[in-house]
């Protein structure tokens, strides 16, 4: 099982070309959806959303925000990971109010973490709220990514996208939410030439310390 994972890691590559014609299936649409929410998240508050573009046009049209990538029109679905505008109490109370359905869990028993995130997250600066839940964000990311590794879906991390035109063109920010990374999805084309390239990472030795 080891040896299998580290060959689907090793197949894995940013893909920079996708076969346009081929679409992710609803089952593997559906575990890559399940994926991302299961994703571990600081405190589990879970201060982000995915929106997932299937819509030609729509990735069309997100192309020019792109620098020009057209992985974002030729792949089979765009993931936008998402964080919330704001995280305020409301929104703290909210995931208490989860656990406690989910969990049954007595509210006496929540009452004192809760009011600490209240208290704790009050005292944070928007700047270093937004900077954490752009962690977290990253975190489903690496999440996603080996998920689809591990599935055999082609994908492609993207970072270099203009956040203020996604968050306005696909009306994020009434939603209360701000684009941060994108993903896009599918098959790899049979002429990307970086498919067939060999990985380059500095090597176990130099990246792993053992005290």
């Amino acid at each position: 099982m080891t040896s299998e994972i580290l060959k689907q890691l090793h197949w894995r590559y940013a893909c920079k070309k996708f076969d346009p014609s081929y679409i992710l299936s609803e089952e593997k649409l559906a575990l890559l959806k399940e994926s991302f929410n299961l994703t571990a998240t600081s405190y589990g508050l879970q201060p982000l959303k995915m929106v997932v573009i299937s819509n030609p046009k729509i990735k069309e049209d997100l192309v020019s925000k792109t620098m020009g990538q057209a992985q974002v029109k030729d792949c089979s679905h765009l993931m936008v990971l998402c964080t919330e505008t704001k995280l305020d109490a409301a929104f703290i109370e909210g995931y208490f109010q989860n656990v406690q359905q989910t969990r049954n869990t007595p509210e006496k028993v929540l009452a004192p973490f809760k009011e600490f995130l209240k208290a704790d997250f009050k005292s944070k600066s928007p700047e270093f709220i937004d900077t954490w839940m752009a962690k977290q964000a990253y975190i489903a990311l690496g999440n996603l990514l080996t998920v689809c590794a591990l599935q055999q879906i082609d994908a492609c991390p993207i970072e270099g996208f203009d956040a203020s035109q996604y968050d306005t063109y696909l009306n994020l920010t009434e939603l209360g939410l701000q684009s941060v990374l994108v993903l896009a999805v599918g098959q790899r084309d049979q002429s990307d030439v970086f498919a067939g390239m060999q990985k380059v990472r500095r090597g176990v030795d130099e990246v792993v310390i053992e005290l």
